[in-house]
């Protein structure tokens, strides 16, 4: 069993919870709110992915 890369399962869990936001702000008509959500996402997906690409790691 291999050992599970807690900090990397907490970051994909940030981005997908920015994704259920802007969800959540579809619903509340506030542009605002998705584009900040949006903005977010991509900005934490952005960083993780380059975390990655600075360690090396390839899983």
């Amino acid at each position: 069993m291999r050992n599970i890369n807690i900090p990397a399962l907490l970051l994909a869990l940030l981005v997908v919870s920015m994704f259920i936001g802007v969800g959540f702000a579809i619903a509340l008509r506030s542009i605002w709110l998705i584009l900040l959500f949006i903005a977010l996402g991509f900005g934490i997906m952005g960083a993780g992915i380059a975390k990655k690409r600075k360690s090396g790691s390839h899983a």
